[in-house]
């Protein structure tokens, strides 16, 4: 490229950069004498400047079109514009497009109304994610509906390893339920009864009222166990009460899965850690049941912790039907999203 030219070009472009409107050169200039000028100012909602705007002006003549950039305080400005009808169009990023017309007489300065410009309509999309109480919540209702051949509430097990925690409100709200289930009533009746049957607890007699005395102890079991161990203690210790199914894995990693998960659990926070609610639950139940047992029948210290170690056992027997039979006998039951590698 020829030194001159050189010289032209970072002349352009220096002018550009300075806010300075280039002009279109057309191929036939108007007659000097008779050509005017268009200026005008650019502005937004707030009356503010608006500094780099495009504005385009179009003629009816099939002139070429000229462009220029308003500079920081708004102002554009066309010299050498023959005179005749003609059309701005301002463009400017945020602002919707805007247009102004009129019509340039010979030798004009010719000045363009202020034109204020409209902020752009956008389309925002919004993705409403729910809250980890609202996904818990939804776990909670397809838990409800796991009952063993339709009828055994087993709402204490999740098929998604990945399941998000309770709140405290949905641990008592899950242990209420389970309590007042119409099996849990009929479960302890038919154990009140074969108790009758077999004279244990003996000081509460035979008779109507020597059942009933058994049905409410048998009952009041099962609420404090449920309501100690997987509730209350639960939430003060932030664990989560239920049995997250494994379901993948060899038959001997699944077993010592289940296994352990009768003295280990999974915190809100994730991480697997003892299942002090479960044990000391097993251990409040067992000493407040000595506030309405007979006399000769209340378990001494001994022999509640012979009673909650018995209940570790039966928890991991527990867990293996979970884990290799009661999914089959439940129907509807949910696909088992297994946990992320």
């Amino acid at each position: 490229m020829p030194r001159y030219m050189a010289s032209v070009v970072r002349l352009a472009l220096s002018l550009a950069l300075c806010g300075v409107p280039a002009l279109a050169q057309s191929p036939q200039p108007p007659d000097q004498r008779s050509a005017g000028s268009i200026g005008g100012k650019i502005v937004d909602p707030t009356g503010a400047a608006v500094a780099a705007a495009r504005v385009r002006l179009s003629r009816e003549d099939q002139s070429p079109d000229q462009e220029v950039l308003s500079g920081d305080d708004g102002q554009f400005s066309f010299a050498s514009v023959a005179p005749g009808a003609f059309q701005l169009t301002i463009t400017s990023a945020g602002f919707a497009t805007q247009s102004s017309s009129g019509i340039l007489a010979p030798s004009e300065t010719y000045t363009v109304p202020q034109i204020a410009l409209a902020l752009a309509s956008t389309a925002t999309e919004v993705r409403v994610v729910p809250s980890r109480v609202e996904v818990a919540e939804d776990q909670i209702k397809i838990e409800e509906k796991q009952r063993v051949l339709g009828v055994v509430p087993n709402f204490y097990v999740t098929y998604d390893h990945n399941a998000v925690p309770l709140t405290s409100k949905q641990k008592f709200e899950l242990a209420w339920k389970t309590t007042v289930d119409p099996v849990t009533f009929g479960v302890t009746g038919v154990v009140a009864g074969i108790q009758q049957a077999q004279n244990d607890f003996g000081g509460y007699g035979q008779g109507a009222q020597g059942y009933a005395k058994r049905y409410g102890a048998s009952y009041a079991d099962a609420v404090t166990g449920t309501l100690i161990g997987s509730a209350i203690l639960p939430s003060l210790l932030k664990q989560d009460p239920r049995y997250f199914y494994k379901g993948t894995g060899s038959k001997r990693s699944r077993i010592l899965y289940a296994i352990a998960n009768s003295v280990i659990c999974k915190g809100d926070n994730g991480h697997w850690q003892a299942n002090y609610s479960s044990i000391l639950g097993s251990l409040a139940a067992g000493g407040i049941s000595n506030l309405y047992y007979p006399a000769k029948d209340r378990e001494g210290a001994e022999l509640t912790f012979e009673n909650t170690l018995i209940g570790i056992g039966e928890t991991a027997a527990v867990n293996l039907l979970q884990e290799f039979v009661i999914r089959k006998l439940t129907p509807n039951v949910p696909a088992h999203e297994p946990a992320n590698p």
